[in-house]
C-alpha cells in the first residue's frame, strides 16, 4: 500500500513538471510578453534572413527610371549595392532582373527599354563582384504595370527594374 501512495505522488510531480506556462499579453511595465516564471518570451520579428520577403522588405526589390530612359540615377546604384550586399550574404540565391516601363511608346519601343534598364541593373550589380550565372534578365515592357493610371504619379512607379529572388 505505502509503494503505491509513493507512485502515485511521483506521478502526480512528475506530471505537474510537464505543465507548460500560460502567457501574459503584457507584462508589468508594459514591454512584451512574459511567463508565469517572470521570463520574456521572445517572438520572431521580421522575415526569415535570406528568403523573398527578406530581400523585399528589409532590402528593396526596386530601381526606378526617368521617362524613356535606362541609366541608373544615384538612388538606384545605392539601391543595386544594396542588392549587391545581400546577394553577397546568401551566395546560394539567383535572381531575375525585370524590366518595366510605362505604358507609352508602342509594345516593341517599351520591350526594348526594358529590356536596356534591366541590363543596366545587371551590369552595375556584376560590377560589384556578383557571379553572372546568378543573375539574369527579362523585359515586360508595358505588359505588367504596378500602379494604374493615366498620369506622371501611376508612370513613375510603372518605370522600373524589380529583382525577382528566384532560388
Amino acid at each position: 500500500m505505502y509503494v503505491r501512495i509513493l507512485s502515485l505522488f511521483a506521478a502526480v510531480v512528475l506530471l505537474a513538471g510537464c505543465e507548460s506556462a500560460s502567457t501574459s499579453s503584457q507584462g508589468a511595465a508594459g514591454g512584451g510578453a512574459t511567463t508565469t516564471l517572470g521570463q520574456t518570451a521572445v517572438a520572431p520579428v521580421g522575415p526569415v534572413p535570406g528568403s523573398v520577403d527578406d530581400m523585399r522588405v528589409n532590402v528593396g526589390d526596386r530601381v526606378f527610371y526617368d521617362y524613356n530612359r535606362s541609366d541608373l540615377k544615384p538612388e538606384s546604384r545605392a539601391q543595386i549595392e544594396r542588392w549587391a550586399a545581400w546577394l553577397t550574404r546568401y551566395p546560394q540565391r539567383t535572381v531575375v532582373i525585370e524590366g518595366h516601363c510605362d505604358e507609352r511608346g508602342t509594345r516593341e519601343f517599351n520591350l526594348a527599354l526594358g529590356e536596356r534598364r534591366a541590363n543596366a541593373a545587371r551590369q552595375y550589380l556584376l560590377s560589384l563582384g556578383v557571379a553572372a550565372n546568378r543573375v539574369t534578365t527579362i523585359s515586360y515592357g508595358k505588359e505588367r504595370p504596378t500602379v494604374a493610371g493615366n498620369n506622371e504619379a501611376a508612370w513613375s512607379k510603372n518605370r522600373r527594374a524589380v529583382l525577382d529572388v528566384r532560388s
